[in-house]
Parts: C-alpha cells; structure tokens; sequence
C-alpha cells in the first residue's frame, strides 16, 4: 500500500528548476531512502509534500489527501526539515510541551518522546547549550509527539557521531516495523542502505530511479554516477 504519492512534482524558483516533473510512490510500513547529491531538489519536494512550498505543477498526497487538508497533521505526519530552529533559552523539555499545548496533545507526550530519543537526562537543559547532535534528536522528538503514522526526515544523521548514527537507524527500523512509514532524505548511500526496502534517487529535480532495493542492480553505480 502506498502512503505519500508524487505526482508529476515541478517548481522553479525564476529560471532555476528545482524540481522538474517528479513522480514517486512511498510504500507504507517501509524506510523510503530519498536519495540525491547536494542540491539534487530533495529538500524541496519534502516541502512540496508537506505544503510549505507550492509547485508550479502536480502534487503530492499522504494517505490520498494533501497535507494542507490533512485532519489533525500532526498525527498523521511528523517532520524534520534541515533547518529547525529552537529558542536557545527554552530546555527541551519546555519546547516539547509549548508544541504541544499548540497542537492540542496532551503532555504527557513529553516525558515519553524524551525516553525514545535517549534526551530524559537532558529535558531540563536550556537548548541553547545542546550539541547538534542533541539537537538533531529533539527535533525527532517533536516529530514524534503526535504519534503519526509517517516521518519525513530531512538529512537526520548530520551531526551525529557513529553511535548516535547507530542509534538512529535502528529506531527507524523498528519505527517502520511498527507498520508506520519513513521517508529519509540523505546524500549518503551509506547512511540509509542498512535499512531502508525502498529507494528513490533523484538528480537534477529529475527521477533517476525508484523501486525496492533488492531490485536495485547496479544501485552504487548508478548512485556513483549521478552524484559524480
């Protein structure tokens, strides 16, 4: 069953074209490696998926809807972008808890997504003290406070040291064991090959292939050459 379907995905930002004509399909309860080198448009279509950015033509929908007409998102849906920002002199656990005041979830919530991203040591630091990895691993946490059913994870690993890599891909492979789905963005083929079923790769805004990875002959290769 598919989750999160690419629609003939485009945008372009003046001349630039970010992301041009770009279908994929995201299997639920899978790992969906959203592979690509720097500048590739991945970024972008997150965004597109999500509704912070509008195409220039098709779409995209989670679970057959578009995310902007999605009932209660925030459990449908958790989300790290590259860019998260935290006010440095909130502790983590303060944050945690203003999120979810504002999207109606109960509090409770806090205490357990601290336990499941390893923080619970760290809830009463301000964040402005945390290392990146640190912080990488409380924007999971917010992520998580909905209990949605999928997340979309923007470069996840930068900033964490080998074990904190360790650590993140066997949560989402029991994340997805679950029966949820994850849909990971890196530039690393090594980063993600270990566990994700399916891969998408694309250069240049383009789709340069996508299927289950033990289907994928030649995918070093090919990944080698695109982002050569």
């Amino acid at each position: 069953m598919t989750l999160i379907s690419v629609n003939s995905l485009s945008k372009t930002f003046g001349r630039v074209v970010a992301v041009d004509d770009l279908s994929f399909d995201v299997p639920a309860g899978a790992v969906t490696a959203f592979l690509g080198p720097n500048g590739a448009g991945k970024t972008t279509t997150l965004r597109m998926i999500l509704g912070l950015v509008t195409p220039t033509g098709g779409g995209a929908t989670i679970g057959g809807v578009p995310y902007r007409k999605l009932a209660r998102p925030v459990e449908r849906v958790g989300a790290v972008l590259e860019s998260v920002a935290f006010h440095p002199g909130h502790t983590a656990e303060r944050h945690l808890e203003a999120v979810c005041i504002a999207a109606g979830l109960d509090t409770e919530r806090v205490a357990q997504v601290l336990d499941e991203v390893e923080l619970t040591a760290a809830r009463g630091r301000r964040i402005g003290g945390f290392s990146l990895g640190m912080r990488q691993r409380l924007a999971l946490a917010t992520a998580l406070l909905g209990e949605p059913e999928a997340l979309i994870l923007d470069e996840p690993a930068n900033g964490l040291d080998p074990a904190g890599m360790r650590w993140l891909r066997a949560y989402l492979r029991a994340y997805a064991h679950q029966g949820r789905t994850v849909l990971v963005s890196t530039h690393v083929l090594a980063e993600i090959e270990q566990i994700a079923e399916h891969v998408v790769i694309i250069a240049a805004g383009r789709l340069r292939w996508s299927g289950p990875f033990d289907r994928a002959d030649g995918l070093e290769e090919l990944y080698l050459e695109v982002a050569g």
